[in-house]
């Protein structure tokens, strides 16, 4: 059993000092505020909150983030840029999933996260041949989550189409398909993977509507009635109007009258909802995984958040395509997002509320929730991700309770994390992954490879 004594934690009651938590294997044993001690504690100075979950990842685009960001033609949006991310993932292999994989969770735990929900649908050779292993570059993914500590959902994609209504696909796409009885092949073989880790949870995630049709995607879900669902919705404007000249309903809407939305599943952006939608998709129990900095970068749009949290919505954040590993900058980014469209301040919270513990509670709550964990809070029974903020950094001295997560959030850029437990084992000490110098040499070395010749 491992003793941690920190000098203050967010606990479900409220912030307090000299705090002791006991872990025993991967899960907290007990929590004891205003605590003396013990001398077998290991002492932690800073601040403890829970672990967040990132619900939503392609870990393969890390390599290219800062790769896309050329002036287009005038139209260049999220359309043109996945062109570049087709052209970049026609040359990974395996290896270069796994390494890339492993930098990405690295940083990802350096930056508070503690588990990762890897939306994973690069499944095929570069000429859409099977691997012999169907789970081969899944299987990489586990090996990188592994490697790096990180907890993990796998989301093994289901994608057949090239737009609604079942529109043929891109030569593009040809890394992702599966047919309905190769799908279950895929997934058996991915369980076979993920027992690998102690607590690792297996979902499903059919593409979008874009790319799976409607009897598709209630085959799946006839089989699927247990673990997480997680889709792409609403995060282009194209892609509502495809989905209304297909059905005659926006994607949530569509989602929400055919598909049993329930607490199970994550709708992933939801950038572009009604009033209706957003009140509905609250009322499923259901989680809207945004993905702010990603959403920015593209030129998504802004998820309308107050109207949304107003009628009990319930959130998470990811860091989707990896163009920025940053937890505290997710947040930062959904906050301004409404203050620039609304031209007004604090905008996410009740009057008088700290808006950074709003939103770090709401993320770790629909994290867990989003992704099948056993976390999100530091009490005994859960899950021991346990995240130190360093109350040292200049950005946080002098602040306490919910000013740290203000501080953080608002004012902080990264180095404010010091250390991190996933699921009870030390995977950052000090600010560094204890694995970083190994796994970013490997990285290094792939990346160069991959973009020597590009």
């Amino acid at each position: 059993m491992t003793q941690l004594f920190v000098a203050e934690a967010l606990l479900e009651s409220g912030w307090h000092p000299d705090v002791l938590i006991e872990i025993e294997g991967r899960t907290i044993k007990s929590v004891a505020p205003g605590a003396v001690a013990p001398s077998s504690a290991v002492r932690i100075e800073g601040a403890a909150v829970p672990g967040v979950a990132n619900v939503h990842s392609h870990a393969f685009q890390r390599a290219m983030a800062g790769l896309a960001e050329r002036r287009g033609p005038d139209d260049d949006d999220f359309w043109t840029w996945r062109e570049v991310m087709y052209r970049f993932l026609a040359r990974l292999t395996p290896g270069d999933v796994e390494a890339i994989a492993a930098m990405a969770y690295v940083e990802m735990l350096e930056a508070g996260f503690t588990a990762i929900g890897e939306f994973h649908y690069l499944h095929n050779a570069p000429d859409g041949a099977r691997y012999a292993d169907p789970a081969e570059m899944g299987g990489r993914i586990v090996a990188a989550a592994e490697g790096s500590g990180i907890g993990l959902t796998l989301l093994p994609s289901f994608y057949v189409h090239g737009g609604c209504g079942g529109r043929p696909p891109t030569p593009g796409q040809t890394r992702f398909f599966s047919d309905i009885d190769s799908f279950w092949t895929l997934m058996e073989a991915s369980r076979r993977h993920i027992a690998r880790i102690d607590g690792a949870v297996l979902g499903i995630a059919p593409h979008s509507l874009r790319a799976v049709d409607a009897p598709e995607l209630a085959a799946l879900l006839k089989n699927w009635n247990a673990g997480p669902v997680h889709i792409h919705a609403a995060e282009q404007t194209r892609e509502v109007e495809e989905c209304l000249a297909w059905s005659g309903a926006r994607p949530v809407q569509w989602l929400l009258d055919n598909a049993n939305v329930d607490a199970r599943w994550c709708l992933i952006h939801c950038t572009h909802m009604t009033d209706d939608e957003s009140r509905r998709l609250a009322q499923s129990g259901a989680v809207a995984g945004l993905c702010p900095i990603t959403e920015a970068n593209l030129g998504d749009g802004i998820f309308a958040a107050p109207r949304y949290f107003d009628a009990g919505g319930r959130i998470a954040v990811g860091s989707d395509s990896n163009v920025r590993v940053a937890l505290n900058e997710e947040l930062r980014t959904l906050e301004y997002g409404q203050r620039l469209r609304e031209r007004r301040r604090n905008r996410l919270g009740a009057e008088g509320q700290s808006i950074g513990r709003h939103l770090f509670d709401a993320a770790s709550r629909g994290g867990a929730q989003a992704l099948g964990l056993n976390s999100g809070a530091l009490v005994a029974g859960k899950t021991a991700d346990i995240v130190v903020l360093d109350t040292a950094h200049p950005v946080l001295a002098a602040r306490r309770g919910d000013f740290i997560l203000d501080s953080w959030i608002f004012a902080g850029g990264e180095g404010l994390v010091s250390e991190v437990f996933a699921a009870g084992k030390r995977v950052v000490a000090a600010g560094r992954h204890v694995r970083r110098d190994q796994i970013a040499r490997h990285f290094s070395g792939v990346v160069d490879g991959l973009t020597r010749d590009a």
